[in-house]
Formats: structure tokens, sequence, C-alpha cells
């Protein structure tokens, strides 16, 4: 007897939202996307996201939906895919509207503001005991659309949701592994944005490829001192949610967090470089929040203190360079 078919909302109709939904919606789910009124007009007249990812129609199975309630409604599933400044507003509407077995994930990489907490830990005040998870992994949303190979890690409080959401997304082209670690994929998720603006300034500054692998290879270490120092498993950093987005963000001109290096390289404003990309750069305010974190907990992250100094001090970005680099001598494992 087949398996029914499930109903999922899909909150935030960005581009990594409408791309998931797609993936869904193909993998044969009953997808309700849900975003603001003036979105789901445009979704329901042209049948594709023409503002942030145009040229993917819809497969059926997807709804575009303006009314939350509705949205919502008998779903198995909540998948949040908002930027991280909307996540605890969101759930704290969405709460009294969940069924009593309705489990949430999320795909925001990002961490609260001001406060530097965990969405998790934003997730559990809100909801109580209910199943909550994280989808996270090396992904670009124009990619997933149109059904390149793609890998991701879906971690989760139980074992059981995690493995139920990382099924919903499997297909041929799309590979989604399980872990407990969900301390772990939240940082990792998080903190490569902030490695990826300041690859985008040696980039932009043309300091070539050895100072970007050493800056990939070096923000690991900065990733995985304040992971493990939060709760977080060495293995995680090694994998799809650590390595494998740090990597991808870092060297890639889709990521928005690169691109935004590269356009402070050039010398323009952060207001300015966020006009030119048209989406949320979520690396900015993480490189504050990770900085404020690595000060409390007394964790070294030279790359992290730069780029915020570039961001929030005005530190010209040749100077963080070359602060990175006369950095005095050490063991690598430090």
């Amino acid at each position: 007897m087949a398996s029914p078919v499930p109903a999922i909302a899909v909150l935030g109709a960005g581009s990594w939202g409408t791309a998931l939904a797609i993936l869904l919606a193909r993998n044969g789910a009953k997808v309700r996307l849900w975003g603001l009124e003036s979105e789901i007009e445009a979704l329901l007249r042209d049948g594709e996201n023409r503002q942030f990812l145009p040229g993917f129609p819809f497969p059926e199975g997807l709804q575009p939906i303006a009314d939350l309630s509705q949205a919502l409604d008998a779903v198995e599933e909540v998948l949040v895919v908002v930027p991280s400044h909307a996540f605890p507003s969101l759930l704290q509407t969405i709460e009294p509207m969940l069924d009593s077995g309705t489990t949430l994930s999320w795909a925001t990489k990002g961490l609260e503001k001001p406060s530097g907490q965990l969405l998790s830990t934003v997730a559990q005040e809100i909801l109580g005991d209910r199943p909550i998870g994280i989808i996270s992994g090396p992904t670009f949303a124009g990619e997933v659309a149109q059904g390149l190979p793609t890998a991701v890690t879906v971690a989760s409080t139980s074992q059981e949701h995690a493995k139920r959401v990382a099924g919903y997304l499997h297909s041929e082209r799309f590979r989604a592994y399980y872990s407990d670690d969900i301390i772990g994929v939240q940082i990792g998720g998080a903190a490569k944005n902030v490695m990826a603006i300041a690859a985008g300034i040696a980039d932009g500054l043309n300091f070539g490829a050895n100072t970007r692998a050493a800056l990939i290879t070096r923000g690991l270490a900065e990733i995985m001192r304040l992971g493990m120092a939060m709760g977080g498993q060495q293995d995680t950093f090694m994998g799809l949610a650590g390595l494998g987005d740090l990597a991808l963000t870092c060297t890639d001109n889709q990521s928005r967090n690169r691109r935004m290096g590269l356009a402070l390289a050039a010398g323009k404003s952060i207001e300015e470089a966020k006009q030119d990309i048209g989406q949320e750069v979520e690396g900015v305010e993480a490189a504050r929040v990770i900085h404020t974190k690595a000060l409390e907990l007394g964790i070294e992250m030279p790359i992290t203190e730069q780029t915020y100094r570039v961001l929030y001090e005005g530190l010209d970005p040749k100077q963080a360079v070359h602060h990175l680099l006369g950095r005095s001598q050490r063991p690598e494992a430090e």
C-alpha cells in the first residue's frame, strides 16, 4: 500500500524557500508555499517565482498561498525559510495555529539577533517540546531547482523527525543525510557566511587562490573552535554542514555573502552592496553576533574579528587582510 502523500507548508517565498517547495512537490508532497500577499499574487499570476527564481515553473502539487492559517491547516510538517531576524516573530505567530502532531524544521542559516541564541533555542522556547530540526549544507537555490546533484544534512532533536524530513527531501538528484547534532549544524551554517564575506574581500583585492585556500582552512578552524565550545560535534564540521557549505559559499559568486565581500573590496558600502544583491545577506549580522559570542566565550576568531571590524568599525579591507597576515607565529593546531 502506497504511503499517504504528506502535506507540507513552506513559509518563505524567497529563492531558497521556492527551490525547496519545488523539490518537495516534485517528490510528491502537497506543498503550500506561503509568502507576503504581493509575492503570492505574482506567483499565482506567473506560475513561477520570477523575482527570486525565474525560469522554473511550479510543479503540480505546489500551491502558493497568502493566508497563513490556510497554509498551516492540517499539515504534517512546517518548513520555515525566512531570514533569521524574522524567525522568532514568525514562530510566535504560527504557534497557536499548529496542530499538536505537526513538526517543524527550518532552512534558515543564522543566529537570533541581538541575543546570538541558536535558532533551536528560540524554537524550543516558543514551541516547547515539539520536534524541531534544521536543513543545512552546500546548496544554491538555482541548482536545486535545476535538479543538479545536491546533498544536505537534516539535524533534529528527534531522530525519527530527522529521518522523516530527510525522506521528504530525498530524490535521485538530492541526497539528504540525517544527524542528531542540531547545534553543530546551526553553527556551521551561520559562521560560514562570515568566512564567505572575508573570502570575497580577499578575492576582490586580488590576493589570489593561495589566500582564499588559507582563509577557508583557517576559517574552518575558527568555526570548529566556536562550534565545539557551544556543544557541537567535531565530525559535523568536517561534513556537509561544515566544510562542504564553507567551501561552496567562499568560492562561488552565487553566494550573496561572497558578493558582499567583493563589493566591500570594491569600495561600496554595506547598503549599496545589499541593494545590488537584492536579497538578505545573513553574514553581515552574523559577523556581529558571532564576534560577540567569541568574546564572551574567550575563543580566538581572528578572521571573524577582522570581518566584523570592516563591517562595523570602518576598517579598510586591505588593512584587515594585513592584520591577519601580521599575526605572530603559532602552531597550526591553535
